[in-house]
């Protein structure tokens, strides 16, 4: 998104707050970055965070086996706080770690192409690693819990052992999990392991706050996915935007300049957390939080209870907290950029510091909104005023800003509104049914599994979504769909759907999902040639749920016929339903379902 350009008077802003100018001041202030990391993080957590590393680059090695590579780090580590200047103690540590997994015996036994990465220099070494990890994978064997006994008596022999295995399990399931947040995690299941160990039922006590863990993993698990694609997908001045906007929501009453100061810093740390350097991830949002915290009555008066948490546990506890209350007293814009004769002036003179302060009050004003309308409407903004600063008349032409501006809002709660409207009116499974059509013509190329698929999250983000207040149903709509949006065209980069999926996933992030909406039938596709064992029916059908067998067929109907219109669609499919109904009565069930 060209425009992001906007913000990159950030980079320039208080020099002294600059992650550059900081990583650079702090690397003459410490000669060795690991022995820097020691100090700050103390044994326990270091140990952890170094675990946490190794498990999600090396993820088919065992406890055991990464135990040794942790203890090389932690032993170096060590040394280096002794002596700065020792053998190794100036590098940095993205290149401590991987010169381990380097040295590791028969890496390419065990990992095969991936010990070509080792011929690599840096940072291409790191970002062909980055490469080789593997979500969810599926040689890890799911985790199997301990008898209720057992768990309890290993847990209290030995509290760094267990919860050392515990971070080892998570993330190697979840290579790209930032490590605070799997040490939250790990914080979670000690408290729960506190809690149910003294319960006459330990297991049924287990089982209930292990589904809230899991389900907290699974959540922050696709939003920090998302972040890092977004990141890595439309580069740092998009994604700064994006944050921008979030956190002058979630801090309305801070001052632009405090947002600024940790906006960079926050750009920082995901891009460590995302290139997988956990260490400086951990410590630099330790850091950020402890800043934030030491200014509560700069930032919110939602943050206490965090701020008074472990170090472990406050990050993710700042991620849930609520947005703050926005000052009562904030005057309307109106009169800064719409009404002011002067506003050339200053959009000529410093139009990218002038764009990124009215992201700042505009998200302060409007926490009702998605950060990606927002940036429709900055951009809009930018749009009109660079047209209208060329006019003999500027104001005249500026002056139906608002109104101008009022069209993105409109077309996005028009949508919000038609889908819950949808949803809430005729249920969950016609509302899929109509998302199903829908989305099948607009990229029939997508296999029936992963249409099927797409069309179960949309419908959960209307679950979700359509249920809560008028205020907070657009940008949790938005926001979720956002999410689908980018999983749907991280597979489109490996397996190209067709040209409209391509422009809309590449052309703007912030217009991405008016893009999918607006999206028509795709006119190149040629349907393939009728199969009929596509519709060749056995006994299995009557077995499988009636919601998937019909929703199945419709995808494959409309993958064959995109030009079907509403009435046919719902003519075949009810004789569809009438069918199974009849013939999985029947003795002779295939009989049937061939005359049929």
């Amino acid at each position: 998104m060209k425009w992001v350009t906007l913000i990159s008077f950030i980079f320039l802003f208080n020099s002294a707050t600059s992650r550059n100018l900081q990583r650079v001041a702090r690397e003459a202030e410490y000669k060795s970055e690991i022995a820097h990391r020691y100090n700050d993080l103390k044994e326990e957590t270091f140990k952890a965070v170094t675990m946490i590393t190794f498990a999600q680059y090396l993820q088919r090695c065992s406890y055991e086996g990464l135990s040794k590579l942790v203890k090389n780090v932690v032993d170096l580590a060590q040394k280096c706080v002794v002596n700065e200047d020792g053998p190794e103690c100036t590098k940095s540590l993205p290149s401590i770690f991987l010169d381990e997994i380097c040295h590791v015996e028969k890496l390419r036994d065990s990992y095969g192409a991936m010990a070509d990465c080792c011929n690599k220099a840096d940072p291409e070494r790191n970002e062909c690693f980055l490469s080789f990890k593997v979500p969810q994978p599926d040689f890890v064997q799911p985790y199997q819990r301990p008898a209720s006994d057992v768990i309890c008596k290993d847990y209290q022999d030995d509290r760094v052992s267990f919860l050392g295995h515990f971070v080892y399990s998570v993330a190697r399931r979840n290579p790209f999990l930032y490590a605070p947040t799997i040490l939250s995690l790990a914080a979670d299941y000690e408290h729960a392991l506190q809690s149910c160990c003294k319960e006459s039922d330990v297991g049924a006590c287990l089982d209930e706050k292990e589904i809230v863990i899991k389900e907290k993993a699974k959540k922050v698990s696709v939003k920090q996915q998302y972040s890092c694609g977004i990141l890595n997908k439309f580069g740092e001045r998009t994604f700064q935007a994006d944050k921008l906007v979030h956190l002058s929501q979630k801090y309305p009453k801070a001052s632009f300049s405090e947002i600024l100061k940790i906006l960079h810093d926050v750009k920082g740390i995901y891009k460590e957390c995302c290139e997988g350097d956990m260490i400086e991830c951990m410590d630099d949002r330790a850091e950020l939080l402890t800043y934030i915290c030491s200014k509560q009555d700069v930032f919110s008066s939602k943050i206490k209870d965090c701020c008074e948490k472990p170090v472990v546990e406050r990050s993710q506890c700042m991620i849930e907290a609520d947005f703050d209350d926005k000052p009562e007293d904030l005057p309307s814009l109106v009169e800064k950029y719409v009404q002011d004769t002067e506003v050339c002036k200053s959009f000529e003179a410093g139009h990218d510091a002038f764009l990124s302060e009215f992201i700042y009050e505009y998200s302060r004003r409007h926490p009702e909104f998605s950060t990606q309308l927002i940036l429709r409407i900055t951009k809009g903004y930018e749009t009109l005023l660079e047209k209208c600063c060329k006019t003999a008349n500027p104001a005249e032409c500026y002056g139906n800003a608002h109104e101008e501006l009022s069209k993105h809002i409109k077309e996005t709660q028009d949508v919000v509104n038609t889908n819950c409207e949808l949803f809430t009116t005729h249920g969950e499974q016609d509302f899929l049914k109509a998302l199903l059509i829908r989305y099948t013509k607009k990229m029939p190329q997508v296999s029936t599994e992963t249409l099927l698929e797409i069309g179960k999250k949309m419908t959960a983000v209307a679950t979700k979504c359509c249920q809560l207040p008028e205020d907070r149903r657009l940008p949790c709509s938005e926001g979720y769909l956002s999410v689908v949006i980018q999983d749907m065209c991280r597979r489109q980069e490996t397996t190209p759907i067709n040209d409209n999926v391509s422009h809309c996933c590449s052309d703007s992030y912030a217009y991405r999902r008016p893009c999918f909406t607006a999206m028509g039938v795709d006119t190149k596709y040629v349907p393939p040639a009728f199969n009929p064992e596509m519709f060749n029916f056995d006994e299995k059908l009557c077995s499988a749920p009636p919601a998937e067998k019909k929703m199945t067929l419709l995808v494959n109907l409309v993958k064959r016929k995109p030009q079907m219109t509403e009435e046919q669609i719902k003519t075949i499919a009810d004789a569809f339903t009438a069918m199974v109904e009849k013939c999985c009565k029947q003795s002779d069930i295939e009989t049937c379902l061939g005359e049929e």
